[in-house]
């Protein structure tokens, strides 16, 4: 698991390396040679830049993944004629895998003979899978089309089955008055504010940091070296300075890679962030996260790193010096920013918006905070003397964030089990576990358990003891949610909903609304009450959809509104469950990307993608059963202007009822 970590923060780095130098750092050529009899000879040549290697088919076990050819249909149309070959190798010792590895460098030369068992077939298809690595390696595909006959090869446009395209344009609305979607009620100002709280997370994140043993003993050091190896005040503190604003860059530069999926199809980071999978891995990082704040071992980086880094500051020296300096301490740091950034990385996960712009924002906010202090003290250096003395008390706010770390580990196990639709953490029972960790940290904090690397034991704080008060304050809080004393809106969108409950539920939405799970049969009981449709984007993961249903749908008038006056159809794009067999089909994008439509979330993302031209969710629609749009949409806002912009949609229902009845007569 360390290995994973660290080769996690090593892929970063060597994806923005690749992201910002804009060339595939591998260039492949291919050649074709007649070898008579119906046999001919593919050859694959790779052109590896400098720095940069890819491995062998054979490299050890344990290590990097070797390169893997797949021949297409072979066995059908052609048979191999012995294995691929390769041009001379190199071998390594990696010090991360701890074997031996065999690589190419420069230059790596792949062949395959093969015998033609089909005369009319003109084109053999191979596909690769190899890592191309600098320091770490970063999984690539490449395709290969040999001509047999000597014809230029495009490769063919994946077809569509006629059950298909009509699936696919079942999809497609006949919308009427779609211009006035495009005033989006409180979207912007949402998401500005939405990117100032991640900001803010993420600054308060870097504070935490600054709190821990691997950082805050760092800070008088630091502060001192610059201010005393300064032939002047001026200048120790613009190195200070500018120590803090290459801290504040190096976060920064981390969330980059990230922006690389903004090429990619709207869906795929709602995709990502909600994939049953990813969810279950986010659980055991943190709960891995956890245990080391807990004391039970280390996270580290290469110590050779830091070496490197700290030897390049010396060697240097300047501006450049002060960078590599600067480096060396987000090394050093890592066992106990590690964990917090993997939060901050969860967190922007959980958060509505665009998870690259989220991250970086975090980021940003988290580099400010941590490089703070270093200008600061450079600049009122008596403020040192202040400081509070390095001790067990900074033990204490790592157990604490070790907390902190298992009660959102489970929070992402909460998110596989109701997007899978397991019914395993039912809203009582994740509200058990959650008191159960909120009261193994108070007792912790009272002194009735320790862990390993608590020092001797002393008398308590004041400071601990009302962290401990607050702690068991929360586990009453929580204990009333879940005896349904309290409604829990303090933590709205955290723990599952409260129609996912062990208790019988007369209706499986929200608030007990009888609502609607399939566009079309929505739509047919709206016609039939010649009522408006309010259209819900929503997810079972979507911790702002939460926020709308418990704190704005719970208002006596908008509940009102919503129960009678309106049809609701709610459309989850997180649902994993599989369409029935014969629902499934292939839809292609303008781009002409071919997308499987199997599951129930990917044919509510496609059908908001291509009518309404939107991703994120929350997202509401109101409209008529004959596709009248009757106002813009909206997104988070608050109740009195979610209550103001249904009431104008019913109007202009009724508005546009009454037309109808006046050009019939």
């Amino acid at each position: 698991m360390k290995k994973l970590i660290s080769n996690t923060v090593l892929f970063l780095f060597a994806l923005m390396s690749f992201a910002q130098d804009g060339e595939d750092p591998v260039i492949w050529s291919q050649d074709l040679i007649p070898l008579g009899d119906s046999q001919y000879e593919l050859i694959m040549k790779a052109a590896i830049d400098e720095g940069w290697h890819l491995y062998s088919q054979f490299t050890a076990e344990g290590g990097s993944l070797p390169s893997e050819f797949t021949y297409i249909n072979e066995g059908a149309e052609y048979e191999l004629i012995g294995g691929t070959t390769e041009s001379a190798t190199l071998k390594e010792y990696s010090e991360i895998f701890e074997v031996e590895e065999t690589l190419f460098k420069k230059e790596a030369v792949f062949k395959q003979k093969i015998r033609m068992l089909k005369p009319d077939i003109t084109q053999v298809k191979v596909e690769l899978f190899y890592q191309v690595c600098k320091e770490v390696c970063i999984p690539q595909d490449k395709v290969f089309y040999f001509s047999l006959d000597g014809s230029e090869i495009a490769p063919a446009e994946e077809s569509l089955d006629t059950r298909s395209i009509a699936m696919a344009n079942a999809l497609k609305l006949d919308l009427k008055n779609k211009d006035v979607l495009r005033g989006i009620g409180g979207s912007s100002s949402e998401g500005e504010t939405g990117l100032l709280v991640i900001f803010g997370l993420g600054f308060l994140g870097g504070l935490i940091a600054l709190l821990t043993p691997c950082v805050f003993p760092m800070i008088p050091l630091t502060v001192s070296f610059f201010t005393k190896k300064s032939q002047s005040r001026s200048k120790g503190i613009f190195d200070a300075s500018l120590y803090g604003f290459f801290i504040v860059i190096i976060y920064f530069l981390l969330s980059l890679p990230f922006h690389l999926f903004d090429s990619v199809d709207s869906q795929i980071l709602n995709t990502i962030a909600t994939n049953i999978w990813l969810n279950l891995f986010f659980f055991l990082i943190f709960v891995f996260f956890a245990f080391s704040f807990f004391g039970y071992y280390e996270l580290t980086l290469p110590s050779s790193w830091a070496n490197k880094m700290d030897s390049a500051s010396n060697r240097v020296g300047g501006g450049m010096g002060i960078f590599f300096m600067a480096v060396t301490l987000a090394i050093v740091s890592f066992s106990c920013t590690g964990p917090i950034l993997g939060g901050l990385l969860g967190s922007t996960a959980l958060a509505e918006g665009d998870v690259a712009t989220n991250l970086s924002a975090g980021m940003l906010g988290f580099g400010v905070a941590l490089a703070l202090p270093f200008a600061l003290f450079a600049m009122f250096p008596a403020w040192l003397q202040s400081l509070p003395k390095s001790g067990g008390w900074m033990t204490t706010v790592k157990v604490v964030l070790g907390f902190l770390e298992l009660a959102l580990a489970f929070k992402f196990l909460s998110n596989a089990d109701l997007v899978g639709n397991w019914g395993l953490f039912k809203r009582e029972i994740f509200l058990g576990i959650w008191i159960l960790i909120f009261l193994l940290l108070s007792l912790y904090l009272f002194g009735i358990f320790r862990f390993p690397h608590d020092g001797p034991k002393t008398k308590l704080s004041s400071l601990r003891k009302i962290t401990g008060f607050v702690s068991v304050v929360f586990c009453v809080y929580l204990l009333s949610g879940a005896l349904q004393i309290t409604n829990l809106k303090l933590l709205s969108g955290f723990p599952p909903p409260d129609f996912y409950t062990l208790a019988e539920q007369d209706s499986e939405c929200p608030l007990g609304i009888d609502c609607f799970k399939d566009f079309e049969t929505g739509r047919a009981y709206a016609e039939k009450e010649n009522k408006p449709i309010l259209l819900d984007f929503t997810g079972w993961a979507c911790v702002n959809c939460r926020k709308m249903e418990e704190h704005v749908w719970s208002d006596p008038e908008v509940f009102q509104l919503l129960n009678e006056e309106f049809v609701l159809i709610s459309l989850y794009v997180d649902d994993r469950k599989s369409l029935p067999e014969n629902e499934q089909f292939k839809f292609r994008y303008d781009s002409g990307r071919v997308k499987s439509i199997d599951e129930i979330g990917e044919k509510w993302g496609t059908f908001q993608t291509i009518n309404f031209n939107a991703a994120s969710q929350p997202y509401y629609v109101m409209l008529s059963p004959d596709l009248y749009i009757l106002n813009s949409s909206i997104q988070n806002t608050d109740t009195a202007t979610y209550e103001k912009w249904l009431k104008e949609g019913l109007q202009a229902f009724q508005t546009y009822q009454r037309n109808i009845l006046v050009s019939s007569r």
